[in-house]
């Protein structure tokens, strides 16, 4: 191949595609219609809401339950609430921001409107109104509360009643360790009608909104989903990854109890994380959007189900950059990855010798272990062998993502320099393929639903390799400039939110988009020079140890938690 224009085509392609996936959505004006979302009506209550603290206990937090059940009850519904004590860890927590004991009691705020059929199990609206010590909690969880109320006011505007009846908890003492939620869901009367639940949550301060959990046995409940909501965002990957974490939200207490729901939350602008400055004005509305839609969208697609999907075998399911929503059984996979290897092997099939093979299969390996050990490296130069302070970590995330980045491209270009030094590319490409081809099917078999990162790229790739070798020229060339575009768009996209999630404690989870984004790219470079890529590889690492350097040495972030400690 040769010129730069096809390798520069799918960069920027891919940038762009990356762009829209993660760019959120404009918030409707005040005069949007009235059954639509608007996150500037919504941003009404989360001034009043976020005013200031208001963590359970407070004088702000009864301040601000009162303004929320004045706002249910003008929305046509009966309210109640309902207080308990707070648990022994909840109150001793409490007692640590406060610096003083003082016993504190929880208080949780119900809100029922019935539907046409009150015998039918009820849609459950749920956020929690506490916020943490010091911060404002705009996003955390205003955001939330706001969303609930607005999509009420969206359905009530329809005129109609709802098939079954709406109900809406905004719980209390969440940030103590769930103790609102553990009551409602263990000992009140009223969880018994309760058939579906609708949470939301945030962690930061913008981003996309993430449908991240849901219920098991999710496969009924995710075609609803799919079939209701517009241009819904979520993946089974991180109902995977949530799975296996140790962090929790309100309908973590329920799930356990097997009550099906979805879990809908943004985790970016992630300094803001229960920061003292995560005010009104610093929330992005646009993510206030993204959440208000979808949640009313799958409201109203479950408020008018004649029946709740039961249980049904976990669907695996993934938005494409935000535009195209896929759902299907995990059994798909398996065709996926027989199209890729196929393709694969057609492409190289009597091109490659025996060296050929070990060469690229080499390559891929020393990529993955060299990109893995650079990641971690640059972490510990980053701080990160010592005492941190966690939200200073989260702070420091859009740097490290930066840092992360050049990492992975220094990684690429030495391994490309080192074992491919003025070698033709296109031959070696499905040996490099074949290790993670098996990672893939490995994944497939222990974790099917998690499975598909790998065998996106993977298809799209074989797909260019294979339209290479059967056409060639410019029409192949740009098969495979297509599928870099497609796959490392995804792939940077995933690497985003992935970072957002673990990158302050795991940036090496980045080794996997590193390895398959070079494997799409590979093709398209004209020809690999060592000495070039050894002084490309040197600068780019170079670059990195200065931003880990920065973030080592800079002084703890303004937006850092007010309880908040090294450890």
């Amino acid at each position: 191949m040769k010129g730069w224009t096809n390798l520069l085509v799918a960069i920027a392609g891919a940038i762009l595609l990356t762009v829209i996936a993660t760019t959120t959505p404009s918030p409707a004006p005040a005069d949007a219609p009235a059954t639509a979302f608007s996150a500037t009506r919504a941003m009404v209550d989360v001034r009043e809401i976020a005013r200031a603290p208001h963590p359970t206990g407070s004088e702000e937090n009864r301040r601000v339950r009162a303004y929320l059940t004045e706002r249910l009850e003008s929305l046509g519904m009966t309210v109640t609430s309902v207080s308990m004590p707070l648990a022994e860890k909840a109150q001793a927590r409490l007692d640590k921001w406060r610096g003083s004991p003082a016993r504190a009691q929880a208080t949780n705020v119900i809100a029922t409107l019935e539907g046409r059929d009150p015998a039918k199990p009820a849609v459950l609206l749920m956020a929690h109104h506490d916020s943490v010590w010091g911060s404002p909690g705009a996003a955390d969880d205003a955001a939330g509360v706001a969303a609930i109320l607005e999509t009420v006011r969206a359905i009530r505007a329809s005129g109609k009643q709802p098939e079954r009846t709406l109900m809406v908890l905004l719980t209390d003492a969440e940030e103590l360790g769930l103790d609102g939620a553990e009551h409602f869901f263990t000992r009140d009367p009223a969880r018994k009608r309760v058939g579906v639940i609708v949470n939301m949550e945030a962690r930061g301060g913008g981003g996309r909104t993430s449908m991240f959990e849901t219920g098991d046995a999710n496969g009924a409940m995710i075609d609803l989903f799919a079939r209701h909501v517009d241009r819904p965002v979520g993946t089974s990957l991180s109902v995977f990854v949530y799975n296996n974490l140790p962090n929790y939200t309100d309908y973590t207490v329920a799930k356990e109890q097997g009550v099906p729901g979805f879990n809908f939350a943004f985790i970016g602008r992630p300094g803001l994380y229960h920061s003292p400055l995560i005010t009104p004005e610093a929330l992005d509305q646009g993510s206030l959007q993204d959440m208000g839609r979808q949640v009313l969208d799958l409201s109203r697609g479950l408020l008018d189900a004649p029946a709740l999907p039961g249980k049904a075998p976990d669907r695996v399911f993934y938005d494409l950059f935000g535009l195209v929503f896929l759902a299907y059984p995990g059994w798909v996979g398996w065709l996926i990855l027989v199209v890729a290897a196929g393709s694969y092997a057609y492409a190289g099939w009597g091109v490659s010798t025996l060296r050929g093979m070990g060469r690229g299969a080499g390559a891929a390996l020393a990529l993955t272990v060299l990109g893995a050990l650079l990641l971690f490296l640059g972490n510990l130069a980053s701080g990160a062998d010592g005492a941190v302070n966690y939200y200073d970590r989260l702070a420091a995330i859009p740097r490290l993502e930066i840092q992360a980045v050049l990492l992975c491209l220094a990684a690429a270009t030495l391994v490309a320099g080192l074992l491919l030094d003025r070698r033709p590319v296109l031959p070696l490409l499905h040996p490099i393929a074949a290790p993670f081809l098996l990672l893939a099917a490995i994944a497939q078999a222990v974790a099917p639903t998690a499975a598909f990162p790998l065998q996106i790229p993977l298809l799209l790739g074989g797909i260019g390799a294979a339209v290479m070798r059967w056409r060639g020229g410019a029409t192949g060339a740009w098969a495979l400039t297509i599928a870099a575009m497609l796959g490392v768009g995804y792939l940077l996209t995933l690497g985003h939110a992935l970072f957002q999630a673990v990158g302050a404690d795991l940036p090496f989870a980045m080794v996997i988009p590193l390895t398959l984004g070079a494997l799409l790219l590979l093709p398209l470079f004209a020809r690999i020079d060592r000495a070039r890529a050894m002084k490309e590889a040197a600068v780019l690492t170079l670059l990195a140890l200065g931003i880990a350097l920065w973030v080592r040495f800079d002084a703890v972030a303004p937006s850092v938690a007010v309880y908040s400690s090294f450890n």
